[in-house]
């Protein structure tokens, strides 16, 4: 039984989802928010609700997450 890959989140699920905002956020609203579509992760700027939200998979959302916990990125984002 073969089974199809996870839907990417389409536009209209990015209008209806569930933000939530990053637990470093300061009180300046300068953070990111965050909304969970499973295998897929959409992220944005939280002083631009209305602009596009980068939508990654899962994966990649856990690898930069990881690269960025190591200190300053110095060579540029990884690959993925």
């Amino acid at each position: 039984m073969s089974t199809a890959p996870p839907r990417r989140p389409r536009p209209e699920d990015l209008g209806t989802a569930c933000w939530r905002k990053s637990s470093y956020s300061g009180g300046a609203n300068d953070c990111v928010e965050v909304a969970d579509f499973g295998s897929y992760a959409a992220i944005r700027d939280s002083k631009n609700r209305g602009g596009t939200p980068l939508v990654l998979a899962r994966s990649a959302v856990d690898e930069l997450l990881k690269a960025l916990s190591q200190g300053p990125v110095r060579r540029g984002l990884p690959h993925f």
